[in-house]
């Protein structure tokens, strides 16, 4: 197990692993066990980026700066996924016809619009972040959001009956992955916020569980790995809004 870490930090972000041996479909479903923990170094990266940032910029330009990090940090990964999905729950009338847009590598009218909306949103949660002096916010939103990729994972079939990258992280899902990634994120979200990150969680846990998951699986018969993709975006949404009006 202990060396998925590895590979699920080569897979969810940019930094590099040396020497990482090759993967089989089975590892990548072990290795969401570490995605809060991926989630806690690019949260910590954040943070500190923003901390050097803040002494020298105005709040404005560091907000601005920090999405680009988040985007350059997961080689815009969950973005990619966002866009795939929004495509295809907004252009398709079928669950085939919404899977098929959804596998077009093609930019769309809703994933496009999807993105600008969701680039937005986060520059105006940091900015407001930093107005409140919320910055632990920072350490928090990505160790939440991809624990809620491991949930979705968890509770949800995989819908494409040919097979695909998120097929492992479904079928390979365990209840001792799921259990130890929630520990983890449980963990780190009560040490970087306190009471306040373990309600987040809960918050963010209500959301997967009673609306999301039933969605993805009446629009699509389950989910994708661009669905997951698109979960985390949400999530870090999600977690950031609820720092903000909390």
């Amino acid at each position: 197990m202990s060396w998925t870490f590895p590979l699920a930090l080569t897979f969810l972000t940019i930094f590099p692993w040396p020497r990482l041996p090759l993967a089989a479909p089975q590892d990548l479903a072990r290795s969401m066990f570490w995605f809060p923990w991926v989630g806690a170094v690019l949260g910590l990266t954040y943070w500190a980026a923003f901390q050097v940032m803040a002494k020298f910029l105005p709040d404005m330009a560091a907000a601005a700066l920090l999405v680009a990090l988040t985007a350059v940090a997961t080689r815009g990964l969950h973005l990619d996924g966002l866009a795939d999905a929004l495509d295809g729950l907004g252009g398709g009338a079928t669950p085939e016809s919404r899977l098929a847009i959804m596998k077009d590598s093609r930019l769309g009218t809703f994933g496009a619009v999807g993105l600008i909306l969701i680039l937005l949103l986060k520059f105006a949660f940091f900015l407001g972040i930093a107005a409140q002096g919320k910055h632990a916010a920072l350490m928090v939103f990505p160790v939440l959001s991809r624990w809620g990729m491991v949930l979705l994972a968890a509770l949800s079939p995989y819908a494409r009956p040919e097979g695909g990258l998120g097929q492992a992280m479904t079928q390979g899902m365990s209840a001792g992955i799921l259990t130890g990634a929630t520990l983890s994120a449980a963990i780190f979200s009560f040490l970087m916020s306190g009471v306040r990150g373990l309600a987040l969680m809960a918050g963010l846990a209500l959301i997967i569980i009673t609306l999301l998951r039933p969605y993805f699986r009446r629009r699509l018969g389950g989910i994708t790995g661009d669905v997951l993709g698109a979960v985390n975006e949400l999530g870090e949404i999600l977690v950031l809004a609820g720092v903000l009006v909390g």
